[in-house]
């Protein structure tokens, strides 16, 4: 396939990192196209491990990396995190190009995000604090500020003016402290003149790639169930976090990807508020959680875990289109007796099967589930598929059967090559 795209089927934190990271050994151009500095792709190369936020996670192949005009870019982040990288021994110049279309956040966009997170008390989402909310809401009322803008210095310069007002009298009706205009006003034409390099047109980067027949990867953030139009509204994130956001993210035709890569855990959890019909409200939850490390690459918030979720699943499954499933951190239920899926959920005296739009019955919903047996045996160690355990396949095999979809990839651990390659024959 020479155009492929990698997204998260469930609340995200799937292991999209270590996936795009494999598959990009393979790619000539890796291009991230929604989301901005909340997504947490963690990598694990040898002894390194590497959390990336905005620079897709082909940079550890010196692969060319494109942040797409659907992303929107905080500046000081992207240049700590290319710190991070080049201090690593990862080669950044010359291989990272951002859309001059991207909108940039802004210091007014955190102080708004986290002073009306704290305003709704009891009622909050959840969000990162890292002010991407505000900055898409910027970017559709059509007063955000593009890459490209930072160029124009009359233009900057009067938008942001009109930007830190509206804010700090929003600000002070949430009681939160006011941004100064000079400062962010220094700070950005000073970040400018390091922007300017990597800068570029990167639909014409992406188009003449794909219509060269160069292998082309797009790199979703978060995960299907917080997509702003499928997800749990209002618990979600503010972009199209599946596959649909690629055309208006990156500016390419939407018929151009090939096979679309679906990520989900062997188990399933969710970050912050909102519905979770399978989550684990107990002592195995918190084994599961320990287990598997489930704490927020961005934020180090604990995840909430729960069972297989394959009502949600199917519902990502179908509004994205996917083609082929890679299932992460089996190796986190080798130690249970028993493993459970949810098939259905029940909500009053109705089994529904397709994901509900309506909030209370989501958070109402009570999951219907398939108890199958666990295998008791390590995987870390398993790299092709006759290493796994037979329960641990016929588990797999479950998955497939209900979601209609083969599972090409199985990862048992954090590193590249704890990984097995199934060629969808379970």
């Amino acid at each position: 396939m020479s155009v492929r795209c990698v997204i998260g089927v469930q609340w995200g934190d799937e292991g999209k990192g270590k996936i795009v990271d494999l598959l990009a050994a393979d790619s000539d151009v890796v291009v991230r196209y929604q989301g901005g500095g909340n997504a947490g792709h963690t990598v694990v190369v040898g002894r390194q491990k590497f959390v990336l936020h905005l620079i897709p996670s082909g940079i550890l192949h010196g692969r060319t990396c494109i942040v797409g005009n659907g992303v929107v870019v905080e500046p000081e982040q992207l240049f700590a995190e290319i710190a991070d990288l080049e201090s690593k021994g990862a080669k950044v110049a010359g291989h990272l190009f951002i859309s001059e279309r991207a909108n940039l956040v802004f210091p007014y966009h955190k102080a708004v995000d986290r002073a009306a997170e704290a305003k709704r008390g009891d009622a909050k989402i959840g969000t990162t604090g890292r002010g991407i909310g505000p900055c898409y809401a910027d970017k559709f009322s059509r007063t955000g500020i593009r890459v490209v803008d930072l160029f124009d210095r009359e233009l900057f310069e009067s938008r942001l003016r009109a930007n830190v007002e509206e804010k700090n009298g929003i600000l002070a009706m949430l009681g939160g402290e006011p941004v100064e205009f000079e400062k962010i006003r220094r700070d950005y034409a000073e970040y400018a003149k390091r922007l300017k390099p990597m800068v570029a047109d990167t639909i014409a980067m992406v188009n003449d790639a794909i219509e060269s027949k160069k292998r082309v990867l797009f790199e979703a953030a978060q995960g299907s169930l917080l997509d702003i139009d499928f997800g749990t509204y209002p618990y979600v994130t503010s972009s199209n976090s599946d596959a649909t956001g690629i055309s208006s993210g990156a500016g390419v035709p939407p018929g151009c990807v090939e096979q679309v890569i679906g990520v989900a855990k062997a188990y399933t959890t969710r970050v912050g508020s909102g519905p979770f019909p399978t989550e684990l409200d107990d002592d195995l939850g918190n084994r599961i959680r320990e287990i598997g490390s489930e704490y927020g690459a961005t934020t180090g918030r604990p995840r909430r875990c729960g069972w297989f979720d394959l009502v949600g699943c199917r519902h990502a499954i179908r509004t994205s289109g996917v083609t082929a499933l890679a299932i992460t951190k089996l190796d986190v239920l080798d130690q249970l007796d028993t493993i459970r899926v949810c098939t259905a959920y029940k909500a009053g005296s109705r089994a529904v099967k397709t994901f509900p739009a309506d909030l209370r019955t989501l958070e109402e919903a009570k999951p219907v589930y398939r108890d199958l047996p666990g295998w008791k045996k390590p995987t870390t160690e398993a790299r092709k598929l006759a290493d796994l355990p037979a329960a641990a396949r016929a588990y797999l095999r479950e998955l497939e059967k209900e979601l209609g979809v083969k599972v090409t990839m199985v990862s048992v651990g954090p590193e590249r090559q704890q990984t097995v390659l199934t060629d969808g024959k379970l």
